[in-house]
């Protein structure tokens, strides 16, 4: 198909700076030859040459086989028109060449990370010979096809007598314009079989055009900025080409960073939009994992990708595409529903490797969420992103293989190579063009993938429904891995709420400017890191140490931020101190005073008792709901010498409600409830499991299901000792060994709280190992409650049927129990999302050390809390809730104050949750409050609000009204929620209104 006229001489240099192509000028360019290694790690070279056509191409396709010996962006003429990399191999110059006409080559190649440097091939410039390629296509067509129907089939026997003449009359001697005579006589033989089509009954496959490319995983953020030019300019080539082709790119991020790098191709993308060639669908800001992040990220992952995509094309995505992400967490369907999300695709569930049990059981079905969502969920092949041809076979087995035999005539089909990008290319537009309605194989239709919903929908949905999370029986350790990334993700979402709160509050109070254009850029950071390979822990370490960095930068300007809208909302009398706190609920709660001061006074002029630990004076505070109370500063300490409720020894720790007994290593040997006069331990508690953690393949992903058959002694004696012995808490520090790490561990209670705290520092130094810690408690029950976004996930904790087996590693967030009727136990945690629940023993995982492909992965300083609580009652009317929330939200302190402290609002019902407070994005000077049912329970509440309201709406989660809520004046909104429902209310305050 290709002959070559001549190589292709380059020069080039070396970079690790990003230029672009109008920087050309003046750089160092030096000859380069073939065999020549050349560039440095995370380094790039930018080759250029001139050609010249030559008489003998005149009026062919001319075409450039390039090999610079790693992937690389090619500009022909100083426009950015394709790429190199593995699955396009070639890059046409012209389709129909004129003699003497010149073409500028510049192309920018990555050096890579690896140990070697790439080699500098030799580069060709080829005439295509295209009456000889369109006779390989149809050849594979046929061939293909023969090869997977029945042997004895008529079909079989009339292509293979139509081959039998093709191979007869082919003569490959014969070179160019002879050569391209020949086959197309060959062509006419087989014109007729590929004019064969299906009868009525053939099944048909929407094709959906795409390329998936991950953020970061195996390269860095810095690569992928080139590789989505790469695509997107490989994709307008074909569409030039091919005018039927339509091309399907989620991910709003990448487009952003092609129009802020590559503006004219950005242009280009445009108008391939407005000509409908190109799809913006996916709905999100990136593929983000949804299992981690929280709720309220969810929605602004939709509310940032859907305004992105709708200003910038005006478009509104209805679909939900996730193809790469590792299981979906049980609220989703809601949190779609509520961002105007109508449907949901995927492929990851059927590409679970060898840790599979039980397979899933659908392909298209109603995926119900834990609340009673329900979105049209279509699951697909897996593999469909890596390089595969659109062949007969492709789409035979992309029928053959659907689990779900009946109810279907349809199924959504991706096809384009990804993972690092790329798309589709000639390949597969030519056999699609021959592949509509070919005998033998499925029907095929393309364009956006709507159309296959949309055509479900009228065709009837199947009778199948799928109710709670889609559990992914894999990857099961990135719940774990790169444990600092995970913490930094929490706190970053903790600073967030705590900004938008209290930013709202000086806007409504103080007339303060909401930062819009700054939470909207600082979000999309935090977004951005959410994406499936950097919060799971699954890329190299560059990407993982360029997030750390990244993710610590955005700490600091949310916390900083929140504390100046704070400060915003006291005086400069430093003779007073404010509380803040943000959660939904009055809470009193131990604090840090600040440096200098001493003891502090209540409204009544009551003086605090005061504890001094290790050099700081702490004091129990009262706020009130999502507001602030203030505090005088007394020069006096409270005389503290009553009788504590407080005992500490190094064996045991006790307040009224709890009395534990501490063994030499720090495990809890009892854990007595003084209320009821029951144990609570089963065996001893808060015991530290190490295991041995090497997994067949995929490391940093992957804990094989038999790592308990692995576990590593840890002997080594502990110091124990007491640090603090009230009145107002106790803290016992043990410190020991773990293996080749050490821990130090403050076991921290307080007078008057069913609450025990672990404050935990561990120097890990572990490789290939695997950190847990163990409380087998006296709780009969056959499911475990783990919280997840908007509520909790019922999961089972044995293995009685194999998909109860497969879920021997589930996610959290911020909580898991066991529960009997009348109470229950409770692991909290501070930024740890695994755990195992084997019959009553909970075993929360602590930190993990794979070594691929981040060899570093985890080595160092980690510092994280966890705790426990238990009840008596009904799960209904259980603490567990708020001592998560309290947990992780810690009250917040301020020089300064006011005479009067201030409540925004709060909620009757214990179980609705006011997750976040924030000024409407429209500019309207409404603010938005948004709150869910988090006990799983219908619910009547009272949401009563501090300030003068003139009118209540209700809002879908992108903020949009949805109809007017029946309000009196008085402060208080009448609210019902279903369980876990969660409700966004627009309130527009009297008097305000921004425009």
């Amino acid at each position: 198909m290709i002959t070559k006229l001549s190589s292709i001489d380059f020069s080039g240099f070396m970079t690790k700076d990003q230029l672009f192509i109008h920087e050309m000028d003046g750089q160092p360019f030096q000859s380069i030859t073939p065999g020549q290694h050349w560039g440095e790690k995370w380094g790039y070279g930018w080759f250029r040459s001139t050609v010249v056509v030559p008489e003998e191409a005149n009026g062919k396709r001319l075409v450039a086989m390039f090999d610079f010996g790693s992937e690389a962006t090619v500009y022909i003429n100083g426009i950015v028109s394709g790429a190199k990399d593995l699955n396009h191999h070639y890059l046409t110059l012209t389709r129909s060449a004129k003699t003497g006409e010149q073409f500028e080559i510049v192309a920018e190649a990555y050096a890579g990370h690896a140990d070697s440097r790439p080699i500098f091939g030799n580069s060709q410039l080829c005439i295509f010979e295209e009456e000889v390629y369109q006779f390989f296509i149809d050849l594979e067509c046929l061939y293909d096809l023969r090869n997977h129907l029945d042997p004895k089939s008529l079909r079989v026997a009339e292509i293979d007598r139509g081959l039998t003449q093709v191979f007869a009359t082919i003569d490959l001697t014969l070179r160019q314009d002879l050569l391209g005579e020949n086959v197309k006589q060959c062509r006419k033989i087989m014109e007729p079989l590929l004019a064969c089509v299906n009868g009525s009954t053939a099944p048909t496959l929407y094709l959906m055009g795409q390329s998936h490319l991950d953020i970061a995983w195996l390269w860095p953020i810095a690569e992928t900025e080139r590789k989505i030019a790469r695509t997107m300019s490989n994709q307008l080539a074909l569409m030039n080409e091919y005018p039927e082709y339509r091309y399907t790119q989620s991910q709003p991020y990448l487009f952003q960073t092609v129009k802020t790098l590559y503006p004219e191709l950005y242009d280009r993308i445009k108008q391939a939009v407005k000509e409908g060639q190109i799809i913006p669908e996916g709905s999100m800001w990136v593929e983000p994992d949804t299992n981690l992040p929280s709720g309220e990220s969810l929605i602004r992952q939709a509310l940032h990708g859907k305004r992105f995509f709708k200003e910038e094309f005006g478009v509104d995505n209805e679909m939900l595409w996730l193809p790469d992400v590792f299981g979906y967490a049980g609220n989703l369907p809601q949190i779609m529903q509520g961002c105007g999300i109508k449907y949901f695709a995927s492929t990851k569930l059927f590409g679970t490797y060898d840790n599979i049990a039980d397979p899933f059981p659908h392909n298209t079905f109603m995926w119900e969420g834990i609340d009673g969502s329900q979105v049209l969920t279509h699951l697909m092949n897996y593999g469909d992103y890596y390089p595969i041809r659109i062949n007969p076979s492709f789409l035979i087995d992309q029928w053959n293989d659907r689990v779900q035999l009946e109810g279907i005539s349809t199924r959504l089909t991706q096809f384009g190579h990804g993972d690092g990008g790329g798309g589709s290319n000639r390949d597969d537009i030519e056999f699609m063009r021959r592949l509509g309605n070919l005998e033998g194989v499925p029907k095929t239709k393309h364009g956006s993938p709507i159309e296959f919903f949309e055509d479900q929908i009228e065709k009837g949905i199947p009778d199948a429904k799928y109710v709670g999370e889609l559990y992914y029986p894999a990857h099961r350790g990135t719940y774990t891995t790169q444990a600092i990334i995970k913490k930094l993700n929490r706190k970053a979402e903790i600073g967030f709420r705590e900004l938008e709160l209290w930013e709202t509050a000086a806007v409504l109070l103080n007339n303060r400017t909401y930062p819009h254009e700054e939470l909207d850029r600082l979000w999309k950071i935090l977004l951005l890191h959410q994406f499936h390979d950097i919060l799971p822990g699954s890329s190299i370490h560059r990407v993982h140490e360029e997030a750390q960095i990244e993710l610590k930068k955005l700490n600091e300007n949310v916390y900083d931020m929140a504390s100046d809208a704070r400060d915003a909302l006291t005086d400069d009398d430093v003779s007073r101190v404010t509380v803040f706190n943000s959660l939904s609920w009055r809470r009193k709660e131990l604090v840090a005073l600040p440096a200098g001061v001493q003891g502090i006074a209540d409204e009544n002029g009551t003086v605090l008792p005061v504890q001094l630990h290790e050099g700081v004076h702490y004091t129990e505070v009262e706020a009130p709901s999502m507001g602030w109370s203030t505090y005088k500063v007394e020069s006096e300490v409270a005389d503290v010498s009553a009788a504590s409720t407080i005992i500490a020894t190094e064996s045991h720790l006790e307040n009224e409600w709890i009395s534990i007994e501490i063994n030499e290593q720090g495990e809890f040997t009892r854990i007595f409830d003084k209320e009821t006069g029951m144990e609570w331990a089963a065996d001893h508690c808060n015991v530290m499991r190490m295991y041995r953690d090497q997994n067949s393949d995929f490391d940093a992903w992957e804990i094989d299901r038999r790592y308990r058959l692995a576990p590593i002694e840890l002997n080594a004696t502990a110091k124990v000792s007491v640090t603090a012995n009230g009145p107002l808490f106790a803290n016992i520090r043990v410190e020991r060994e773990l293996n080749h790490s050490t821990m130090i561990q403050d076991i921290r209670l307080r007078a008057g709280s069913r609450r025990v705290e672990f404050h935990t520092t561990v120097h890990w130094r572990e490789k290939n190992k695997l950190l847990k810690v163990d409380f087998p408690v006296r709780v009969h029950t056959n499911e475990s409650l783990q919280e997840i976004q908007f509520g909790y996930a019922k999961r089972p904790n044995h293995a009685s049927r194999p998909h109860d087996a497969d879920r021997y590693e589930v996610v959290q967030h911020k909580w898991s129990a066991l529960a009997e009727a009348n109470r229950g136990f409770a692991l909290l945690n501070d930024c740890k999302y695994g755990i195992s629940v084997n019959d009553n023993t909970m075993s929360l995982t602590l930190l993990r050390a794979p070594t691929w492909p981040d060899e570093t992965s985890d080595q160092g300083e980690h510092h994280f809390t966890y705790g426990f609580t238990f009840w008596n009652g009904a799960f209904m009317d259980s603490p567990v809730v708020q001592e998560a929330y309290e947990l992780n939200y810690p009250v917040s302190l301020a020089s300064g104050g006011s005479q009067e402290g201030q409540s925004l609002l709060s909620i009757d019902q214990a179980n609705v949750i006011a997750e976040t407070v924030k000024i409407a994005e429209d500019g309207s000077g409404d603010f938005i409050v948004r709150l869910y049912e988090s006990k799983g329970a219908s619910v009547a509440s009272k949401l009563h609000i501090g300030l003068s309201v003139a009118a209540v709406h209700e809002a879908n989660m992108l903020e949009e009204k949805n109809g007017e809520i029946p309000y009196e004046g008085g402060g208080d909104v009448l609210l019902q929620f279903r369980p876990f429902e969660v409700k966004t209310i627009r309130l527009q305050l009297n008097g305000r209104n921004e425009g």
